[in-house]
């Protein structure tokens, strides 16, 4: 609640929505309740403490009483007494920093639970031993054979026996409305996820036999929902390609070709600028502007498969077709995947994939797709 009532990006739709009363009501009350919370297990261990303290101290002098008494009637002589006085003491200090120490462990034990948990967990998602290194050039292209997925915790299939080709060099569109599956298709050819039936080849090998890391090299993409880095423009463009962040030859290059760089020379200290309104300095950009920035990652990371997934869906049909257009023009001779809901924007597309609930339902360049009444 802190987090929401605190950020920029809510504070419009929290002024607008009138939503001040409502968080701090609901912030209240959970802060009330975690209070109350504390006050009773504070009560409960003060109780407790109490109780100890008070047998662990009647013990303490008990002992120093029954010491004294056995020295008055004779049955310990002074240097004995002496001794065990200092040792009564020592036992006592030590005894209380043994329970200290306990208490403080079991403290501890809360957290190192959630650690051990955490060291046991295992990603889902890894490559196998001796896996086989990404190919180079990629000959045939990916192929989603019988391809069925849900997400993890959904019973809802995504895509549903879905047969589907990509090949080198060749430019496809993948159309359809929001959640037909375009972007699911994409998590499996860059192995975010595995399908639960069906098989994703890339140049007739499971891409589950291919190194991740070697695979990830091979492949650019820029999502709908890409990251907008709290970092200097040089360092936003580098994330794409992150071991050529001290080449500006090549940064350079990707801000042209994204059209970032007329972006990018107007700010105050330019390729060093700090992007964002984090840190003092910061400069944030439109939503296009971002776009570019973006758009330059995918340039930067110069793989043989690019893939714009919706990144232009909050600009209007023009600029979107314009985005696309330049893209199209520079990816030729390479995999490139347009992923839009906008059937006007991708015509550039040498092939335009129409998908429905999961499935293809029509595939066929634009002037075929229009024939049949897509356009």
């Amino acid at each position: 609640m802190r987090v929401l009532g605190g950020s920029r990006e809510a504070a419009k739709e929290l002024k607008l929505f009138g939503l001040r009363k409502f968080l701090l009501d609901r912030f209240t009350r959970l802060s009330d309740q975690i209070y109350d919370e504390n006050v009773s297990l504070a009560r409960k261990r003060l109780i407790a403490g109490a109780g100890l303290s008070i047998i662990g101290t009647a013990g303490y002098y008990a002992a120093y009483v029954l010491v004294v008494w056995r020295t008055v009637t004779g049955a310990l002589t002074i240097g004995t007494l002496t001794f065990l006085s200092g040792a009564i003491l020592q036992a006592s200090s030590n005894i209380q920093q043994i329970f200290s120490t306990l208490s403080s462990i079991a403290d501890q034990a809360l957290f190192l639970t959630d650690l051990l948990a955490f060291f046991q967990m295992q990603p889902t998602i890894q490559s196998k031993p001796n896996a086989l290194p990404a190919p180079r050039p990629i000959r045939r292209g990916f192929e989603f054979r019988n391809v069925s997925f849900r997400y993890p915790g959904s019973s809802r299939l995504v895509l549903e026996n879905l047969n589907l080709e990509l090949r080198p060099a060749e430019r496809v569109a993948l159309i359809g409305e929001n959640g037909q599956g375009k972007t699911t298709i994409v998590k499996l050819m860059t192995r975010l996820y595995d399908p639960v039936e069906g098989q994703v080849l890339l140049d007739g090998v499971d891409v589950r036999e291919y190194d991740l890391d070697d695979l990830y090299r091979e492949i650019g993409v820029i999502f709908q929902d890409f990251m907008r880095y709290e970092m200097t423009a040089r360092e936003n463009i580098a994330v794409g390609r992150i071991e050529s962040a001290e080449n500006s030859s090549l940064l350079f290059s990707a801000a042209q070709k994204s059209m970032a760089d007329d972006v990018i020379r107007r700010l105050p200290a330019a390729y060093d600028q700090m992007l964002g309104r984090r840190f003092d300095g910061g400069v944030d950009l439109s939503g296009g502007e971002w776009q570019k920035v973006a758009l330059a990652r995918a340039y930067l990371r110069d793989a043989q498969v690019l893939i714009l997934d919706e990144p232009t869906a909050a600009l209007d049909a023009r600029s979107e077709y314009e985005v696309f257009r330049r893209f199209a023009e520079l990816t030729a001779g390479k995999m490139a995947l347009f992923i839009s809901h906008r059937f006007s924007t991708v015509r550039m597309a040498d092939r335009l994939i129409v998908l429905d609930d999961g499935k293809v339902v029509e595939d066929g360049t634009h002037v075929e797709l229009c024939r049949l009444g897509y356009g």
